[in-house]
């Protein structure tokens, strides 16, 4: 008697081919979660150590005349309107304490007739309410100066948007003129130039007018760097034992100039 076989049914093979497409893709699925996990982990890894000093809906922690200065919508903006002209530049002082070593990170925005700055490092004037004097991470509307290190009421411009420079002490140092005598051109004489880090037009084009920039400073022993939009704009290492600080106020300026607005937002801090 012949056994008769039964006769296997196959699967078609558009559906092998389906659940070939499905497998695949949940796999690739799942290796795109984990590395976008990963890539996650790595920039809470970065910023773990930064913190935030402005809390984005007062000025807790900030010291400024309140007629220039206020916190709205997570932005702290500095304004000069025609009925609140300027007779000196004024700033909003963090009063978490004096800085040595750091890195700050924060995004502004400014007006084109606009004209600001970050200090640090900075000493506070007797003379004038909410004043500072000292290294200045340049910042104004038209993008002239925006990234410079220039320092406030004291050696004036130390490098300018595109230059890594030692600054040294100027002759005479313990004579009372001295100081003054070496500016020329709002510029300090003692000054050198030791590297292009690109044409200042050229970095200037990185720079968005009106609009929101990065901007990082990296201040570790005497070299001060100026970041925007993650670009090296000035590098500046204080060899100037005598006007040289190691320590000092941070601030942002709002400066004597005609009717003008300046917004800073996300203002983190690390201190080194």
């Amino acid at each position: 008697m012949r056994t008769r076989l039964k006769r296997s049914k196959r699967i078609p093979l558009y559906i092998i081919w389906s659940v070939i497409f499905l497998l695949s893709f949940h796999s690739c699925k799942d290796k795109k979660h984990q590395i976008t996990e990963k890539e996650s982990g790595i920039i809470q890894q970065v910023e773990k150590d930064f913190v935030q000093i402005f809390d984005g809906a007062s000025l807790e922690g900030w010291e400024g005349d309140k007629a220039y200065w206020r916190a709205s919508n997570g932005v702290l903006i500095g304004e000069v309107t025609p009925e609140t002209p300027l007779e000196s530049n004024t700033f909003i002082i963090w009063q978490g304490g004096q800085l040595s070593d750091f890195e700050l990170k924060l995004e502004f925005r400014i007006a084109e007739a606009g004209n600001s700055g970050i200090n640090y490092r900075s000493e506070r004037l007797d003379t004038i309410p909410y004043a500072l004097k000292g290294y200045q991470a340049d910042i104004d509307g038209k993008n002239t100066y925006t990234g410079q290190n220039y320092e406030e009421r004291k050696r004036t411009t130390l490098a300018y948007r595109g230059e890594k420079v030692f600054v040294k002490s100027q002759d005479g140092p313990h004579e009372q003129v001295s100081l003054r005598t070496n500016v020329q051109n709002n510029a300090w004489k003692n000054r050198e130039v030791v590297e292009f880090l690109g044409n200042s037009d050229s970095l200037k084009s990185k720079i968005k007018a009106e609009d929101w920039n990065s901007c990082h400073l990296i201040v570790k022993d005497y070299r001060l760097q100026h970041f925007i939009n993650e670009i090296l704009m000035s590098e500046v290492t204080d060899l100037d034992s005598v006007n040289r600080k190691s320590s000092g106020f941070l601030g942002l300026q709002v400066h004597v100039g005609p009717p003008m607005k300046v917004e800073y937002r996300n203002i983190r801090l690390k201190e080194l």
